[in-house]
């Protein structure tokens, strides 16, 4: 400050109408108003200089799991009281879709592109991708990732895909903390994870998901000066159904009740992470957004009141695809809202850009959702497109197109989901054909096949 006052008084002594022998309202009186513009913008220039406070942004889905398994949806199965609270301080959306499995979503998630344009294989992410990654390091961001990356081609899988995909430092995060990189092992008691580089095996004692989830409290507190991303990729709820530490029998065989104490758990180590924020000053200033890889296992029945949903991961259906999605941010995200806006996996990068001031992922298949997070229309999508072939050496891909209600498959298949979610019924009739010709047009707007199948570079 010292400096800027120096030159505020060099200024004013070369200023028309100054003089030595006029008191000081003389002088100021006869200042030019443009010097006097001129000082106000020295005094600003720090401000300038630096400009807002970048939004923090936090990135978190959940493995195998469905909409139906949150209170905030009405799912009455499973106890969720941290989601369920950020869904009633914050915003949720009640037509956020996945792709059916879990490497598709992923691919999906961080590069802003549909599977069609730049799906290699199952567990693979091409080395030549853009990430949001890179995106959020570019704008100017410190990031970090920790949880389950499944992106490399590890040890395990046949040798046409081992080690064809990506490596986490090489897609845009400064630190990781990752199960299933090079190596595979277990993911939950006695893990064994990749953290910056170096593999470790844990202790039979030592849960998994704890060390992921410390992992970036500590990042939050290395990072609290600078504008950070943090992406968490969550290996939660995942099978094996295991118990947890909270669980009250630690030898439990009983994978539905084990299920229902990992998602209690998963909500849990989200709720640690919404407290460091309040913690380290910056929740008003960190955007939290929460969602699922696809639905849950087919293995879990799960109730809503009176109804019960059986979980249909790999099943282009609802109950496959249609996951949460809920965003937090207080004194940002006004209380209580909720939208029926359509959002897919491609409008994470370019809302997170948008949120974050970034330069956004280009090409995108995006669209960004940020403006109904700040209670405006935006620009919401008519439709969604999946492209569902998870491992292209097997069977064939399915291909839909589909609004809140009415989903059209390639083969022309037509079906109102909205009052038939289970899709046991197709569509005909006059009205089909006035439904089919609208989304049918979405359908051609993208590639008939996919473009980068077994091209890894």
């Amino acid at each position: 400050m010292k400096p800027i006052l120096t030159l505020l008084f060099s200024l004013l002594l070369v200023c028309p109408g100054f003089a030595k022998d006029k008191p000081p309202n003389v002088i100021m009186s006869r200042t030019s108003p443009i010097l006097m513009l001129m000082l106000l913008a020295l005094l600003l220039a720090p401000r300038l200089a630096f400009g807002a406070e970048k939004t923090n942004i936090i990135l978190i889905m959940a493995d195998d799991i469905g909409y139906e398994c949150y209170g905030a949806y009405g799912g009455t199965s499973y106890k969720t009281p941290i989601l369920d609270r950020m869904a009633k301080e914050g915003m949720r959306f009640d037509h956020a879709y996945s792709n059916p499995v879990c490497t598709p979503s992923r691919v999906k998630i961080m590069t802003g592109l549909s599977n069609v344009r730049n799906y290699a294989s199952f567990s693979v992410l091409k080395k030549t991708e853009k990430t949001i990654g890179h995106m959020m390091q570019d704008a100017g961001y410190k990031t970090a990732i920790a949880g389950k990356w499944q992106l490399y081609g590890a040890e395990h899988y046949e040798d046409a895909i081992r080690g064809k995909g990506s490596l986490p430092q090489n897609m845009g995060f400064d630190r990781h903390c990752l199960w299933q990189v090079d190596k595979s092992g277990s993911r939950f008691w006695g893990p064994t994870i990749t953290i910056d580089g170096q593999i470790k095996k844990f202790g039979d004692d030592v849960y998994g998901p704890d060390v992921y989830s410390q992992f970036l409290i500590d990042r939050m507190t290395e990072y609290k000066e600078k504008p950070f991303f943090l992406y968490y990729p969550m290996v939660l709820v995942h099978d094996p159904f295991v118990p947890t530490p909270d669980s009250a029998n630690r030898n439990s065989k009983d994978k539905q009740k084990n299920f229902g104490d990992m998602v209690a758990y998963m909500d849990k180590l989200i709720g640690k992470i919404v407290d460091k924020t309040v913690e380290l000053g910056i929740a008003e200033n960190t955007l939290i957004l929460v969602t699922g890889d696809n639905g849950t296992h087919r293995t879990i029945q799960s109730n809503m009141g009176d109804k019960v949903i059986v979980g249909g991961k790999g099943n282009t259906t609802d109950a496959g695809t249609h996951v949460a999605l809920f965003a937090y941010q207080p004194g940002t995200i006004a209380p209580g809202q909720f939208s029926n806006d359509l959002v897919e996996f491609t409008d994470f990068t370019p809302t997170l850009a948008e949120a974050a001031g970034a330069t956004p992922l280009s090409p995108t298949d995006g669209q960004s959702f940020l403006p109904q997070l700040h209670g405006k229309k935006g620009n919401p999508r008519e439709t969604i497109f999946v492209y569902n072939w998870p491992r292209p050496e097997k069977g064939a891909p399915r291909i839909f197109v589909r609004n809140q209600r009415w989903k059209l498959y390639s083969n022309g298949r037509l079906v109102d989901v909205k009052n038939d979610v289970l899709e046991q019924k197709s569509l005909k009739g006059a009205e089909y054909n006035v439904i089919r010709k609208e989304l049918q047009a979405a359908l051609d707007r993208m590639p008939a096949e996919c473009q980068s199948l077994f091209k890894f570079d």
